[in-house]
């Protein structure tokens, strides 16, 4: 199963939140959780997330732990750091492995993740590894992948997507951006005096240029 959802990431609101709160419910699964922050030098490209997963998952499942072993005794114990392909082959065998719990696989704000020059680009690297995840077929594999609707994502994502959800034009999304810009505005020290039509333009102009993201 693969969900695509366009979220309010710039307002730390995104809807993989009560996702995860609703996978957290469930009994016997595994979790994992990535989300791409271009602040984050290790939150923005394929081995971070190839890294973060295999790290995550090991530690639910001992059968996955021995897998991330191996990986390791097969770099020096963990002094030499392992290639995206060997991060890649490792998160295959583990997700391959038969009678294990159904994974579910959170990829949050994928726009964060650098669209460089260089080709391929660290997002295209991710949007490969995600095609070819969901062409395994897994049956034990559930991913979700939250995003502003940028084009090369929706191109690559949108023909693989067992179900889509837009917040970009919903009512609830854009009271959301108004509630939140109004509750900065008025509880920002700089702002505190600013004459009342000063803070509506800003207000006004915020959720204008929001564009409903």
């Amino acid at each position: 199963m693969f969900t695509l959802g366009y979220s309010l990431e710039n307002l730390r609101w995104p809807p993989s939140s009560t996702i995860i709160e609703e996978i957290e419910k469930l009994e016997h699964v595994s979790l994992a959780i990535f989300y791409y922050d271009f602040r984050e030098d290790k939150k923005q490209d394929l081995h971070g997330m190839l890294s973060s997963v295999l790290v995550q998952l090991c530690c639910q499942s001992d059968s996955y732990c021995d897998i991330l072993s191996k990986l390791r005794s097969e770099h020096d114990d963990g002094s030499e750091d392992p290639s995206d392909d060997a991060l890649l082959r490792c998160l295959k065998r583990l997700l391959e492995l038969p009678g294990q719990a159904p994974i579910f696989l959170i990829v949050d704000a994928l726009d964060e993740c650098l669209n460089t020059s260089e080709s391929p680009t660290p997002r295209e690297k991710v949007l490969t590894l995600l095609k070819d995840l969901i062409d395994l077929k897994l049956p034990n594999l559930r991913i979700c992948v939250t995003s502003r609707p940028e084009i090369d994502i929706k191109a690559i994502l949108m023909p693989l997507t067992f179900h889509s959800v837009s917040l970009h034009d919903e009512r609830g999304q854009k009271e959301d951006i108004k509630g939140y810009v109004e509750s900065i505005v008025s509880t920002n020290k700089k702002m505190k005096n600013w004459s009342p039509e000063h803070k509506q333009l800003v207000i006004d102009v915020l959720i204008g240029r929001a564009d409903g993201v």
